[in-house]
C-alpha cells in the first residue's frame, strides 16, 4: 500500500510541476545537459558539470538517470563549499560528488519506488526511501520526476547528496 501511495504522490507532484522543469516533447529530444540548461533552474549543476569535465559524459548515449539538485539545493551548502569544489585542485572531489547523483540506465519513477537503493556511477549506492510523503534519495526529497531526455531521465531533488553520508 505504501508503494502505491508513494507512486500516486510522485505522479501528482510530477504532473503539477514537470512543466516548470522543461518536460515536453522537445526536452525528450535534448540530452541531459541541454535539458538542464533549458530548464533554467540547474545553472549551478551545469556549471559544476562543466568544471568537472563531465559534459561529454552526460551528453553521451547513456542511458543515465540523474538525480538533479536545483540551484536552490546548491545554495543550501555551507558557505564557501561550492566555490571550493569548483577550484581546479578539487576536480576529483567534484567529479565524485556529481557522479554520485547519476545511476547507469534509465530508471523511471515507477521503478524508483520499488527500490531501496541504487548503485551510482561514482561506485557507492544511494539509499531510496518511499513513504506516504513521497520519495527520498539519501537526505534529499524527489520533487519532480520522469523528465525524459534523449539519453536518459532526470529526477529533480531538493538537496545535494554526498557520497559516504
Amino acid at each position: 500500500m505504501k508503494k502505491f501511495i508513494a507512486t500516486l504522490a510522485v505522479a501528482a507532484v510530477t504532473s503539477s510541476i514537470a512543466f516548470a522543469y522543461g518536460e515536453s516533447e522537445e526536452a525528450a529530444q535534448n540530452d541531459i545537459v541541454d535539458t538542464a540548461i533549458a530548464a533554467g533552474s540547474f545553472n549551478t549543476l551545469v556549471a559544476a558539470v562543466q568544471a568537472a569535465d563531465l559534459v561529454d559524459v552526460l551528453k553521451s548515449e547513456g542511458p543515465f538517470t540523474v538525480f538533479a539538485p536545483t540551484d536552490e539545493a546548491f545554495s543550501q551548502l555551507p558557505e564557501g563549499t561550492l566555490e571550493s569544489l569548483l577550484e581546479p585542485e578539487n576536480k576529483a572531489t567534484l567529479q565524485a560528488i556529481l557522479t554520485y547523483h547519476v545511476v547507469a540506465g534509465k530508471v523511471m519513477a515507477a521503478d524508483v519506488v520499488g527500490l531501496s537503493s541504487a548503485e551510482t556511477v561514482q561506485g557507492q549506492a544511494i539509499t531510496i526511501g518511499v513513504s506516504d510523503e513521497g520519495v527520498t534519495v539519501d537526505n534529499a526529497s524527489v520533487i519532480a520526476t520522469d523528465i525524459e531526455t534523449s539519453n536518459g531521465v532526470i529526477h529533480v531533488i531538493d538537496a545535494v547528496i554526498l557520497p559516504g553520508e
